[in-house]
């Protein structure tokens, strides 16, 4: 098993920037991938970016050039660095890991907030 611990969120302007962290622990040699989603109110939960084991990342089109996604192997630690930030992104972020043969994990979510 997993857990998930996610910090970062928090209260912007409009084009300024966070930095959200996900750090696992438990059972972390079996993690497959890891994602970073979010839910705004009243909307489903979308997938930002995610990056595989072997480090390749994707990003959603509204995020690409804006956001990026990293991670610290000796940290266990995923990292959504935001740039740019708009009153749009505005949403609850949640980390995301696809763990062993087919297991999901989430974070509790952090809230993001950008005010115009």
């Amino acid at each position: 098993q997993v857990q998930l611990v996610e910090s970062g969120g928090g209260l912007v302007q409009a084009g300024g920037s966070l930095r959200l962290s996900c750090t696992a622990s438990g059972d972390t040699f079996s993690i497959n991938a890891r994602d970073w989603y979010r839910q705004a109110p009243g909307k489903q939960r979308e997938l930002v970016a995610a990056i595989s084991a072997g480090g390749t990342t994707t990003y959603a089109d509204f995020v690409k050039g804006r956001f990026t996604i990293s991670r610290d192997n000796a940290k266990n630690t995923m990292y959504l660095q935001m740039n740019s930030l708009k009153p749009e992104d505005t949403a609850v972020y949640y980390c995301h890991v696809r763990w062993g043969m087919g297991f999901n994990y989430w974070g509790q979510g952090t809230q993001v907030t950008v005010s115009s």
